[in-house]
């Protein structure tokens, strides 16, 4: 009989702020938000802290009070970590661990541990490994003596576990080290893409967790692996897709979520190109989420600052089937709505239950058509209008 192993699970505390631009409402989504990355990293969320402040101390983040409240539930409840859902500053955080006593880390290191948690490959794994080196340099200061306390576990996946003698020149030869390697695949890459021919690329792209990947498996009966959980997809993947005999490429890539981390886009840039060189953007919604048009918000705002801002874009709300029955969730009543009259081609779906494919398929049929024949004019007749 094969014995079962145990799961570990790390009991975890989360704290966020209220501002004069972030109201409570917003902050709570955020938080929620948080616990979802934390329950995807391996944390059992206890207890989640909010605290009203005009901005954040520039020493400890928080108040006296509020981090005197926190500390007396850390030592009542056994308490592993505490996780911000701001990035710290390194002076922030070394000061959070001698008040508080356990491991502390911000958002952006808990979205650096997931990813690389989940990468698979030896690109995806060195591109995740630049991100945390770069994260770690300004923060060696005491960094080292606090990781030697404290192996292992949320935030500890990577170089940090494995590095603790390391000083910044050692450091920073890694970083550039890793950068000549990322720059020799991309040069690969950018040939790849270049040998794809002149075939219509398409780009899913959307928030994390909205069904990017099950609809790649739905389009071209793959199987890329799709989960509930954030960030279920770091690799890029690109397959061949045929709608009603018109061809085209059509890839898979990483989610996007609110605050991530810059290191992150900056080593994943080449993974970005996919989107960036692409002809036609398929925008996923999860309609479902109580929050998707700020989703979708975050989403355009990626976009732009990675250059890729002005392509054309399907709009693909996904999930109709999970709104509320008291919503009249049909696609021909959500598309009388404002999401159905905007600029951009708006379909209505849900690719987990194959809702409404065939209008799908119709509609980047039309919008592939339009790229294909501005490419290839002289065989327009073989793709006729519909």
């Amino acid at each position: 009989m094969i014995e079962k192993k145990e799961i570990f699970y790390e009991n975890v505390i989360l704290v966020g702020i209220i501002t004069k631009n972030q109201s409570k409402e917003k902050a709570t989504d955020y938080i929620n938000e948080l616990a979802f990355l934390a329950e995807t990293a391996g944390g059992k969320v206890k207890k989640k802290f909010l605290q009203r402040l005009d901005q954040p101390h520039p020493k400890t983040f928080l108040g006296s009070g509020k981090l005197q409240e926190i500390k007396e539930y850390i030592d009542e409840n056994d308490i592993d970590i505490v996780i911000f859902d701001d990035e710290l500053s390194p002076a922030q955080q070394k000061n959070l661990e001698k008040i508080l006593q356990v491991k502390i880390i911000d958002r952006t290191l808990l979205i650096l541990d997931i990813f690389a948690k989940r990468a698979q490959t030896s690109y995806a794994r060195t591109q995740v490994e630049l991100a945390q080196y770069q994260y770690l340099l300004p923060r060696l200061t005491g960094m080292w003596t606090h990781l030697e306390r404290q192996r292992g576990g949320i935030g500890m996946r990577g170089p940090g576990e494995t590095e603790i003698e390391t000083d910044r020149r050692i450091i920073r030869d890694k970083i550039a080290l890793l950068k000549k390697k990322l720059a020799a695949i991309d040069k690969q890459m950018k040939t790849q893409r270049g040998n794809r021919g002149k075939l219509v690329r398409a780009a899913l792209v959307g928030y994390t967790n909205v069904g990017k990947s099950t609809l790649m498996n739905l389009l071209s009966k793959s199987n890329v692996f799709a989960e509930n959980k954030l960030f279920a997809t770091l690799d890029t993947t690109v397959r061949k897709i045929v709608v009603h005999n018109i061809p085209f490429l059509l890839t898979d890539t990483v989610g996007f979520i609110r605050k991530l981390p810059t290191q992150l886009i900056e080593s994943f840039k080449s993974t970005l190109n996919e989107v960036t060189e692409s002809d036609l953007l398929i925008h996923v919604i999860d309609i479902s989420h109580p929050n998707f048009e700020e989703q979708m918000q975050t989403v355009n705002q990626i976009l732009t600052e990675i250059g890729a801002g002005d392509k054309p874009v399907v709009l693909v709300f996904n999930k109709i089937d999970l709104l509320p029955e008291e919503t009249r969730n049909t696609p021909e009543n959500l598309k009388k709505t404002w999401l159905g009259k905007t600029d951009s081609p708006s379909v209505f779906i849900s690719a987990a239950n194959k809702i409404n494919i065939d209008e799908l398929k119709d509609t980047l049929y039309r919008e592939v058509r339009k790229i294909h024949i501005k490419r290839f004019p002289y065989n327009d007749f073989l793709y006729p209008d519909i």
